[in-house]
């Protein structure tokens, strides 16, 4: 009888057991579900928001606003621009080749003139590497202050026109005017492009004149 009792009293610990280790499964299971839905929604959260401006597409019914936020989020782009350099004593010329693909993979690299033409400006990872192809003269600068740093750049605009608190945008005829205190860029209202950029030094005077000639935004 005392046999009987312990065997169904043994019998009852084991299903209690069995029950105990199945109700830690089933929590297991759920905080393991509940933790992939989690990373699946951050994940789609990122890329919507990565992709927003490559899907934004420019159209009759796209405000100046929607075209200034555009702008605001370029994350990559390729331009021909002339760019005139005006001083005191002269003016100069250039012809460049930007191209932006990131914070850690941008080029600008000079077409003409012709005497200067190869040169680049590349930035990699901390360096800041100027390279002649012409030359084959290659200088690295490692951990530069300002690499960041690149008047001439779309991308420095934008970086401007973010942190400054008198930034502002204007309508112009069948262009938007975005400008912060010392340079303004001019969008094609039709087609959300950028035009050209002004530079203008302490006495209010263009002292650099960016024309784009061709440039892809978001390619």
């Amino acid at each position: 009888m005392k046999n009987m009792i312990k065997s169904k009293n043994r019998n009852a610990n084991i299903r209690n057991i069995k029950k105990i280790n199945n109700n830690q499964n089933r929590g297991v299971n759920r905080i393991i579900v509940t933790i992939i839905i989690i990373l699946i929604m951050i994940i789609i959260f990122f890329f919507l928001n990565n992709n927003m401006s490559k899907n934004f597409k420019i159209g009759n019914n796209t405000t100046s606003q929607e075209i200034v936020e555009y702008i605001l989020n370029i994350n990559s782009y390729e331009a021909i621009v002339d760019i005139d350099v005006k001083s005191n004593k002269n003016e100069n010329k250039y012809k460049l080749k930007q191209t932006y693909k990131g914070k850690e993979n941008n080029l600008q690299e000079v077409l003409e003139p012709e005497n200067i033409a190869g040169v680049k400006l590349i930035k990699e990872e901390n360096n800041l590497k100027l390279e002649n192809s012409k030359l084959n003269l290659t200088s690295i600068l490692q951990n530069y202050e300002y690499i960041s740093e690149n008047a001439l750049d779309l991308i420095s605009f934008i970086e401007d026109y973010k942190n400054e608190n008198n930034s502002k945008w204007e309508e112009k005829d069948n262009e938007i005017l975005m400008k912060t205190s010392n340079k303004t860029l001019y969008i094609n209202r039709e087609n959300g492009k950028p035009e050209k950029m002004e530079i203008h030094d302490n006495n209010k005077k263009i002292a650099v004149y960016i024309l784009y000639t061709e440039v892809i935004v978001n390619s």
